[in-house]
């Protein structure tokens, strides 16, 4: 397929885990793709970038408008994620995740409207199931997922008049390094593996693949009647009741 020819589109956080299988789904698709994140990448064009800094996005959207011309597609994906509770939590850390998930987001797709107009363009956006329940320990994490939700929605409805769509993916239990080195780090990790496709309707967890997938279909002409949604990818955990 070549739904995204002659498009741009840039990724944050695309160097790896779902991230690097968006950016590598967009560019196979014929799409000119961007990376950005705190090292370089040398799989695709990047910049490095501390998506914590608030002057970040607007530099980062600027430098892909210089060296491309335009901007078609945005996947906000960049990502962090501490165990803390609320107790545990001090507010600088609170702060930097929130800057991360949520406040970057939001400067991101404030710098690429005026482009993204101009494109008749797309966001997508990285959320998480835990935007819809939660976890032990990922107060902030929550939040600033469930906030990413919300916002989606919110640009959507505001921005639908100008012909740019937004939506979200949440996925679920997806193989990464991040999740591998998680598993790595139990007493027993193959009990854990077996635990997690027990939990799963789909008898295992999902592929950085398949989330692309998901996001390659919402950022093309395809999904041209679709925003304001939040896409769960998830095995069907969340629909799957505990036994009484």
């Amino acid at each position: 397929m070549t739904r995204f020819q002659n498009k741009v589109a840039l990724v944050t956080g695309g160097r790896s885990g779902i991230g690097r299988a968006i950016a590598a789904r967009l560019r196979g698709e014929g799409a000119r793709v961007f990376t950005a994140q705190r090292g370089s990448d040398p799989e695709h064009e990047s910049f490095v970038a501390d998506l914590a800094d608030p002057d970040a996005p607007a530099r980062l959207v600027g430098e892909v408008i210089v060296a491309a011309g335009r901007l078609d597609v945005l996947v906000n994906n960049a990502g962090t994620m501490r165990e803390a509770g609320i107790e545990e939590m001090s507010p600088a850390d609170w702060q930097h995740d929130i800057a991360v998930n949520l406040t970057a987001p939001f400067l991101m797709m404030r710098a690429a409207m005026p482009h993204l107009r101009a494109a008749q363009g797309s966001i997508v956006n990285v959320g998480s199931i835990e935007g819809m329940g939660a976890n032990p320990g990922h107060a902030a994490y929550c939040a600033s997922k469930s906030g990413l939700h919300g916002l989606t929605r919110a640009v959507a409805i505001d921005h639908g008049g100008d012909g740019v769509r937004c939506n979200a993916v949440a996925p679920g239990w997806i193989d990464t390094d991040l999740n591998e080195d998680f598993i790595e780090s139990m007493d027993d990790p193959a009990a854990f593996r077996r635990d997690i496709g027990v939990i799963h309707p789909a008898g295992r967890s999902g592929a950085p693949e398949e989330v692309a997938a998901l996001v390659a279909f919402l950022a093309s002409e395809e999904a041209g009647f679709i925003t304001g949604e939040i896409y769960r990818i998830d095995g069907g955990r969340m629909a799957k009741l505990s036994l009484p």
